[in-house]
């Protein structure tokens, strides 16, 4: 492989420490390959990081709501590479982008964060539980509709804050937020600012997770041959290809982070396994389906997966 021509990369990225610490991960495992090369990180205001335009947003199905300030940065050449949570990203890129490369995907499961020991059966009758997440909010209500569900804005700090300080009996979040942040959601309790709450993962088969979750993805200029090298040093190829597969469904169903919509990609060995979850406008309970086969055609399955759901 030859060596990258570049000295200095910036690397464009939301501000939150999650973000941040993602972003981190990256530039690590590409100065462990490229030691030669100098890395900035570049943060990036996007309309998400702003209370008052991402409600607005979010409550008109607004797509790209964390990335598209990132990607516009990166189209004029301010950055050299976008780093994302996957699950940010609208299934329609930026003209002129592409993901070329992601790292290995970290837990996909949704975790109840509570402040008493419980989980999704034995969480109080009628209780409160808050969060951001249309796809989460309609999978509350299709298992647990004695339950009261707030909106939750902000990032996984701020969201822990809330529930510490707020009437609420638990919160839901992404085990691999949790855990890049440095708290291990498995250990059924976290400790946060002199706080501790337990937590439970939630059934991966109910709360089938959004697209992309857990995966970090690395964005370029598509003619930009000399990233595109850069990054592929570094790649996953089979969680690459199970994003492939997710994204593809989402593309097909024209879905963005404000539907509820969960999908799942899983290779074992030379098969994919892909989950999908649709629920309806006004609907109880979602329509689902499952379909398997070779993980090469990641992209025919998704459309068969969606097809075997509309039928």
């Amino acid at each position: 492989m030859k060596r990258p021509r570049r000295i200095r990369i910036v690397v464009g990225t939301r501000g939150s420490e999650l973000a941040l610490r993602q972003t981190g991960l990256v530039v690590d495992r590409l100065q462990a390959r490229w030691a030669g090369l100098k890395f900035e990180i570049k943060i990036i205001k996007t309309r998400g990081d702003n209370a008052k335009t991402a409600i607005a947003d979010v409550n008109a199905g607004r797509k790209g709501l964390f990335t598209g300030a990132i990607e516009q940065a990166l189209l004029k050449k301010r950055i050299d590479l976008a780093v994302h949570s996957a699950k940010d990203l609208p299934s329609a890129l930026a003209s002129g982008t592409e993901i070329a490369a992601v790292l290995p995907r970290a837990a996909v499961d949704d975790v109840l964060v509570a402040t008493t020991p419980c989980d999704l059966n034995s969480l109080a009758v009628d209780g409160i539980v808050a969060t951001g997440s249309v796809r989460r909010k309609h999978q509350l209500r299709w298992k647990r509709p004695d339950l009261e569900i707030v909106d939750l804005r902000g990032n996984v700090p701020t969201r822990l804050r809330k529930l510490a300080t707020d009437q609420w009996h638990a919160i839901i979040l992404a085990h691999a937020g949790l855990e890049r942040l440095g708290m291990n959601p498995s250990d059924a309790r976290v400790e946060f600012e002199g706080s501790e709450f337990s937590t439970a993962l939630l059934p991966r088969e109910v709360f089938v997770p959004a697209g992309g979750q857990g995966v970090i993805a690395m964005q370029i200029r598509s003619g930009d041959e000399q990233l595109r090298e850069l990054v592929a040093a570094i790649n996953h190829f089979e969680t690459r290809l199970s994003l492939r597969a997710e994204r593809e469904f989402l593309r097909l169903l024209d879905a963005d982070c404000n539907q509820p919509v969960g999908v799942l990609a899983v290779i074992d060995g030379p098969t994919m396994k892909i989950r999908g979850q649709i629920f309806d406008l006004g609907a109880t309970t979602p329509r689902e389906s499952f379909i398997e086969g070779p993980s090469e055609d990641a992209e025919k399955l998704a459309a068969q997966l969606l097809e075997k759901i509309r039928a």
